[in-house]
């Protein structure tokens, strides 16, 4: 399936089967290369916390994994950010600002190839974060990010969803030869994107939101 320009979608990242969080966002571009869509400053989106309020990373993972959780509304207070869905990667690529809007770094986040699914009044991708990601800054010096998170999970793997370490490391490695090479999309491509400004960001979620996740096969 195709999403159309302009169309709300919901970018949703999952953990065995649970939603982790929900971000709605625009689409900028939907074509061969792959998915580019927009989130916005002030956006309301869902985000999973323990019943007393805490993140998976305000505890270690051995204390998270015990937690009872619950999906809560909030805003996104960060600048707008661009994120593109490479066409059958295992990653996604984000373009941070500063809050004037100018360009930053690239964000690569290693995470299983996303799931599209589209229920007529609401759409959206389903992704897997496998937690390891790369920081890229505009002049292409990169670095790891997140390795001992990354380390931390892996060691409960009855509770962790991420079943190939050596294959999330594989595909990090690609992505820094892409960086290192400036190709596409590292090569400048968005980083003075304007969004629409007729995009004012959604301040609820769209009945749905919450729908069971995509399966993957």
């Amino acid at each position: 399936m195709t999403f159309d320009h302009g169309r709300l979608i919901l970018h949703r990242d999952t953990h065995l089967g649970r939603i982790a969080f929900v971000h709605p966002a625009r689409v900028v571009s939907d074509d061969e290369r792959g998915l580019l869509v927009w989130l916005a400053r002030g956006s309301t989106i869902a985000i999973e916390r323990s019943a007393d309020g805490r993140g998976p990373r305000d505890m270690p993972f051995t204390e998270w994994v015990t937690q009872r959780y619950e999906l809560r509304l909030a805003s996104w207070q960060g600048p707008g950010v661009l994120r593109f869905f490479p066409a059958g990667a295992d990653h996604s690529v984000w373009l941070f600002r500063t809050d004037e809007g100018v360009f930053k770094n690239y964000y690569v986040n290693l995470e299983e190839s996303a799931v599209r699914w589209d229920d007529g009044e609401v759409a959206g991708i389903d992704v897997i974060d496998q937690d390891l990601d790369i920081v890229a800054t505009p002049d292409r010096a990169w670095q790891w990010k997140d390795e001992d998170e990354f380390a931390e999970r892996l060691a409960l793997s009855q509770h962790y969803w991420v079943p190939d370490e050596a294959a999330v490391w594989a595909e990090g490695r690609r992505v820094i030869k892409m960086i290192e090479a400036a190709e596409f999309p590292f090569d400048g491509t968005w980083i003075d994107f304007q969004p629409d400004p007729a995009w004012s960001p959604p301040l609820e979620l769209p009945a749905g939101w919450d729908r069971p996740v995509e399966a993957r096969f």
